[in-house]
């Protein structure tokens, strides 16, 4: 039996490996000079393999139809990729988050070791050769042409990855052709992609990252999400971790028209009377100072004038005539430091992207198209997103392994 694979990220090396492992005789098409591309820069190079948590909890990771992948993910839990790349020779390690990463902090190193089991299966990996055209006869499957080329197989797994970071391939080719043999492309959004606000405070703030905060994000005044953990301010707006995970809802709300804010607690740990205390204990070590040089402890040196900017508070005020109601202004802005988002960042600046092949055509147990038999669709071309922390890649991994199996089936 003969497979054609189009893309080799993560998902459709995963799909020639296990499709290889059974028996088929595989070719895997990819256009650009060489094999995970996009794969070499994640987790800025060190490659976030997966995550050790379990499957309802990976599931509730991807808030973009992760409910779709309990089948495949069960299948192949992040333990089972955890081993697979232990088999492969590729040591890995946990971090925060339980975050599984290789020993070596090598994206390269994933890549050689997928490339040498490729090899090792015998799998046809044509590089540089762009699918222009997967042919069917409005029931099924029956090629690809690569050029001027024709390829036959009735099984083609397509895994051209989604729109973000076009430089790496990842430039919709999939969704065109999933559009054109019949198939619903839901939105295509944006996700884990930095934030751009409207207020030109930040501009200051470049390059300054907080951790430990609590940020909540609103549309039209309406608590949305809430989230802790660590952001980043940009020449342009924000990023970071917490940033990135509120993005793709940030997106479909932006979309919607709704008015979006960002509201930052700096002390989330307080209440508002303790912060104001620890305001007080500050004052009270620096009396005879200015109330800019009075936060110092509390605050980044950066952040001091634009919080008391916020607050209405003159920053050469003597801590001794700041009066309770400065006070109680200061605190509100400390715990909610507000930002008005405009846009995102652009696709292709996202990590992935949100949207897709819709899932309802999609068998989860097999990945294969309810439209199209032998048309089996896996990866970020399907409408499937997660948050950061390796579940991307767990969907992948997962999605690749059910539909090289069970397309030799």
């Amino acid at each position: 039996m003969k497979v054609i694979v189009i893309g080799g990220g993560p998902a459709g090396m995963m799909a020639a490996i296990r499709a290889a492992e059974n028996s088929a005789e595989v070719i895997l098409f990819e256009k650009n000079n060489r094999l995970g591309k996009k794969l070499s820069i994640t987790g800025k190079g060190r490659c976030n393999l997966t995550n050790i948590a379990d499957v309802p909890e990976v599931v509730k990771n991807i808030p973009g139809n992760g409910k779709f992948l309990y089948s495949a993910l069960k299948n192949f839990t992040t333990a089972d990729t955890i081993n697979f790349f232990e088999s492969l020779g590729l040591k890995t390690k946990i971090e925060r988050g339980g975050r599984v990463f290789p020993e070596s902090d090598s994206a390269a190193e994933v890549i050689e070791v997928l490339t040498k089991k490729l090899a090792l299966l015998k799998v046809d990996v044509q590089l540089n050769s762009k699918v222009t055209e997967i042919i069917s006869d409005g029931k099924k499957i029956l090629g690809v042409e690569v050029g001027k080329k024709f390829f036959y197989s009735d099984r083609i797994i397509l895994a051209t990855g989604g729109s973000s970071y076009p430089a790496t391939g990842s430039t919709g080719d999939g969704f065109k052709f999933a559009k054109k043999l019949g198939h619903i492309v839901t939105k295509i959004f944006p996700a884990l992609v930095p934030l751009e606000v409207e207020e030109d405070f930040i501009k200051p703030l470049q390059g300054l990252s907080l951790r430990n905060v609590r940020v909540t994000l609103n549309a039209d005044n309406k608590k949305i999400r809430e989230i802790f953990g660590e952001m980043l301010f940009t020449h342009f707006g924000i990023s970071g971790p917490i940033i990135l995970t509120l993005s793709g809802e940030v997106a479909k709300l932006l979309d919607e028209k709704n008015f979006v804010e960002i509201l930052i607690n700096l002390k989330p740990a307080l209440t508002a009377e303790q912060l104001d205390a620890r305001i007080l204990r500050d004052f009270e070590k620096f009396k005879r100072k200015s109330i800019k040089n009075s936060l110092v402890e509390l605050l980044p040196q950066k952040l001091i004038p634009i919080i008391l900017d916020l607050s209405y508070i003159d920053g050469e005020k003597k801590v001794d005539d700041v009066s309770k109601i400065e006070r109680r202004r200061l605190v509100e802005v400390l715990q909610n430091l507000p930002l008005t988002v405009t846009k995102t960042r652009p696709i292709d600046e996202a990590i992935v992207t949100a949207g897709g092949v819709s899932v309802k055509e999609i068998d989860p147990k097999t990945m294969q198209s309810k439209i199209l038999q032998g048309l089996y669709i896996i990866g970020e071309v399907a409408d499937v997103d997660g948050f950061t922390g390796g579940f991307n890649l767990q969907a992948a991994w997962a999605m690749g392994n059910a539909a090289g199996k069970f397309c030799v089936e």
